[in-house]
């Protein structure tokens, strides 16, 4: 077997290029677009079924350096946390309670329908256990940590099993959310709910024709591409300010012994900052200002979703497909037993529970992408059918609050509870 390693360079321009590739795909390809599926998965998926035919056929093992992947996940929730403003979480304080509820019943479902599956199929439930909450809700990295736990218990390869499903989930979460909500949106939305915002007209672009050929039109052009970048690069710094931030409040929370994901300490900061900046003033030109003018929240989102965007491609691309060619037959009807299960439970208990809108559909394609692979999934889904039709807040508010807070600690509890169980 040949190894070819990518450092983290070469690894980001692959990443780029299937987004790329996955943006053409989407207006080329009227299934894509209908299903909202995002643009990352579409080209990400090509890049992997490439890397599983040089694996199959050429006995060549591609390896992504996954560095920058990291980079811009810490980064994208970043821009998340700068959009926590308090006012709007009280709005949603229902719809975060019955969230909660809902994963956790989620979690014990991934559990007892895998068990109840190994016994009827007479085969190890430890299995049924690797395939359950463990990977799915817990993904690649809850799944590399209770590998150990389960091989002490007897189950060997339990890291190569907890592994492949969670990478069978990380696809799955991500193929089904966006024809979930588009499904819901189609069948159960009024024609009011269902309309998509008007297209905006950039009024920096209106009259160019007709100006552009004047020196002074010119001046304008120019004028505004310059304060166009200062605001993308005042946006940009905001982030890396409060990451770098972020990164010693991770530390601090490690020292808790208690275990959170990497990107917490920024997401927390960046609400903080968003939140506190409101009661800061500065002199500016003999006049005073309120310092949250320095937030520019539209570009601090702009800048968010496209660190968002280049985090999913690369992750795409670094899919091991192989990973589930040794899967046995038990192990495969568990997985889309999951999917299944967790498509239904959406559709039929969870847009009903939330409130039967808007918000509701696109917390479901949400929903199914954190159930099933890991919360930048569910933000992608949710990206993916907020564009095709309107961008609302909620959503992008409480599914981070859920992934970054609680998904985990649930997660540990109810599987500690149902491995004593087996």
């Amino acid at each position: 077997m040949t190894s070819i390693e990518l450092d983290m360079i070469q690894t980001a321009g692959i990443g780029a290029l299937a987004l790329l590739v996955g943006m053409v795909l989407t207006r080329k390809v009227a299934f894509l677009q209908k299903f909202c599926v995002p643009s990352p998965v579409s080209g990400g998926i090509i890049f992997s079924l490439l890397t599983l035919a040089l694996y199959g056929f050429c006995s060549i093992e591609v390896s992504f350096d996954g560095t920058l992947k990291n980079v811009f996940m810490l980064a994208f929730f970043t821009s998340v946390g700068f959009q926590s403003d308090l006012k709007v979480i009280k709005k949603g304080g229902r719809l975060l309670v019955i969230m909660l509820a809902l994963l956790v019943v989620i979690i014990a479902l991934q559990n007892l329908m895998p068990m109840g599956i190994t016994r009827l199929m007479g085969v190890d439930p430890l299995i049924g256990m690797a395939a359950g909450s463990i990977s799915m809700t817990g993904g690649h990295g809850t799944a590399g940590g209770f590998a150990s736990v389960l091989e002490g218990m007897g189950l060997h390869g339990a890291g190569t099993i907890g592994m492949a499903a969670a990478t069978f989930g990380l696809i799955a979460g991500s193929m089904i959310g966006g024809p979930l909500a588009e499904r819901i949106i189609r069948t159960k939305l009024t024609h009011e709910q269902m309309q998509p915002q008007d297209e905006e007209i950039d009024p920096a672009m209106a009259g160019i024709e007709s100006d552009e050929a004047s020196p002074t039109g010119r001046t304008k052009r120019v004028s505004t591409n310059e304060q166009e970048f200062q605001q993308y690069a005042k946006a940009a710094y905001c982030i890396l300010l409060v990451m770098g931030g972020g990164t010693v409040l991770s530390w601090l929370l490690a020292k808790t012994g208690i275990t959170f994901p990497t990107y917490f300490g920024a997401l927390i900061l960046a609400a903080i900052v968003r939140n506190t900046i409101g009661f800061v003033s500065y002199k500016d030109e003999g006049k005073w200002e309120k310092a949250e003018k320095l937030l520019d929240m539209e570009r601090i989102i702009s800048v968010g979703n496209i660190c968002l965007s280049m985090f999913l491609g690369m992750a795409m691309i670094s899919l091991k497909l192989w990973e589930l060619q040794s899967l046995a037959l038990p192990l495969i009807v568990i997985l889309v037993s999951q999917v299944l299960m967790m498509a239904l439970f959406a559709y039929i208990v969870a847009f009903p529970l939330l409130g039967r809108d808007y918000d509701a559909a696109v917390l479901c394609a949400g929903m199914c992408g954190f159930g099933l692979g890991a919360t930048p999934n569910a933000m992608a889904n949710m990206s993916a059918v907020c564009y095709k039709y309107r961008y609302t807040v909620k959503p992008f508010l409480i599914v981070p609050i859920i992934g970054a807070m609680f998904a985990d600690m649930i997660n540990t509890g109810m599987i500690t509870l149902f491995l004593n169980l087996v």
